[in-house]
């Protein structure tokens, strides 16, 4: 989900010493609006349409999970190789960064998950028991390589380099993290990126300036006590009441300490104590996650939420220890959107499928890691429909009934290619090269 319940295609823009000004002015000049209309004839022609259609089947018979998508990177490298693209791996383990055009600034670049979930689906099964794509990264996958074939065989149109990043470990485990840290972001100052949306009409896409998705956070306490028999409750500390009560105060620090026009979310999800009818146990633990639209709300819930889980523990005469899991990277950031951005996007997008196309989004509640690039450089998140018209709204996502509408392929793999062409031809920023470094893998 990614939104974490989401993933997604992402584009990066790197531009090297200077950041050009965003004016999205005569975006219809020079035959800059035909480009969308154009690659999204040649992603609808049977040719290119099927061959992603087939990539994303043969990755989403053999689903791979977070780091390990060993033979989903081998199918990519490739595939890259009979483009003639150049890449650069191993990035982040299992991660891949192709280049596309001249080999210097400006640099755009796109980016795709490649992780599935721990999960069976009920028809068309994968060939991994227990593991499957319910998230829609086979097909973000697919529409990735479908972009970089359109941008390849239009490379002489480039004005500078698109970086495709094959990115893996959406699902929760510091993905996006572990190809910051390996350098995916050097030099960069904007990035985009796009999610399959299962209740959205195949040829519309939904975004907005601002937040869209929420930083989101877990969180799981043990609640200790004195164990005893349930007849003589005098002689134990209760540890169920002490985490009863925690529970109920949890609640307040969203009904009562939260601005009602900043929404934030506080949810116990899990519940682990005892074994018998009859025996107080000696200690409770409970979990759950904790999600807010800014960074401020988002620190402020989880400095309360530990601070009522251990006053609360006092009163009932027990003691708690609470883990935020913050070594595996489980927080996630608010996803907010750049509104510079997302006027290049609306310029896009218009252009393709017609404005009335281009929707706003209300904020989900979700997360996804595409957030951790925000917190480096300027981004932008959206999403592509694909719900089917004669079969009705789809199983959304994370669930072992989803299936994923390839018609939304086009639209997808169109988009990217566009709107990474289209950036390139209209910011052209004046380029100091004293400070600049070319990437060595060109």
């Amino acid at each position: 989900m990614g939104f974490s319940m989401w993933v997604s295609l992402i584009f990066i823009i790197n531009l090297f010493c200077s950041t050009p000004s965003f004016s999205v002015s005569g975006s219809s000049s020079n035959g800059l609006s035909e480009i969308p209309k154009r690659f999204l004839e040649i992603a609808k022609t049977p040719e290119l349409f099927d061959w992603m259609v087939g990539i994303r089947r043969k990755i989403h018979e053999n689903p791979e999970l977070g780091f390990e998508e060993f033979e989903t990177s081998k199918l990519i490298r490739a595939e890259l190789d009979k483009m003639g693209i150049h890449y650069k791996y191993p990035v982040a383990v299992t991660g891949v960064l192709g280049y596309i055009g001249t080999g210097g600034p400006p640099f755009v670049a796109l980016r795709a998950d490649m992780d599935a979930l721990p999960m069976q689906k009920w028809e068309h099964k994968s060939k991994i028991p227990g593991k499957m794509h319910a998230c829609g990264h086979d097909g973000h996958v697919a529409m990735l390589l479908g972009a970089a074939k359109i941008l390849q065989e239009h490379r002489d149109e480039i004005k500078g380099t698109v970086v495709l990043v094959f990115q893996p470990a959406e699902e929760g485990a510091g993905g996006a993290m572990e190809m910051i840290d390996a350098g995916a972001l050097e030099n960069v100052n904007a990035i985009f990126g796009l999610h399959v949306a299962a209740n959205l009409p195949v040829g519309e896409v939904h975004s907005k300036a601002g937040p869209i998705g929420a930083g989101n956070g877990f969180f799981e306490a043990v609640i200790s006590g004195k164990g005893g028999h349930a007849a003589i409750p005098q002689h134990s500390v209760d540890p169920i009441l002490a985490a009863s009560n925690v529970i109920v105060s949890l609640q307040h620090l969203v009904s009562r300490e939260a601005d009602p026009l900043d929404p934030q979310v506080v949810t116990v999800a899990k519940f682990q104590g005892g074994g018998a009818f009859n025996v107080i146990p000696d200690s409770v633990t409970i979990g759950g996650t904790f999600r807010a639209f800014s960074k401020q709300s988002f620190m402020q819930l989880r400095y309360r939420i530990e601070e009522v889980i251990r006053g609360q523990a006092a009163v009932q005469r027990c003691n708690a220890t609470v883990d935020f899991f913050t070594e595996a990277k489980l927080f996630f950031p608010p996803t907010i959107n750049n509104k510079d951005l997302h006027e290049h996007f609306l310029n896009v997008a218009g252009d393709m499928i017609g404005i009335h196309k281009v929707k706003d989004v209300k904020p989900l509640m979700g997360s996804e890691d595409f957030s951790f690039y925000q917190e480096v450089i300027p981004g932008y998140f959206f999403l592509l429909g694909m719900e089917n018209e004669t079969r009705g709204r789809l199983e959304s996502v994370h669930s072992p009934h989803f299936q994923i509408n390839e018609d939304a392929f086009p639209y997808g793999a169109a988009l990217h290619a566009s709107l990474a062409t289209r950036y390139l031809l209209e910011f052209q920023p004046e380029v100091s090269f004293s400070g600049g470094k070319h990437h060595d893998e060109l």
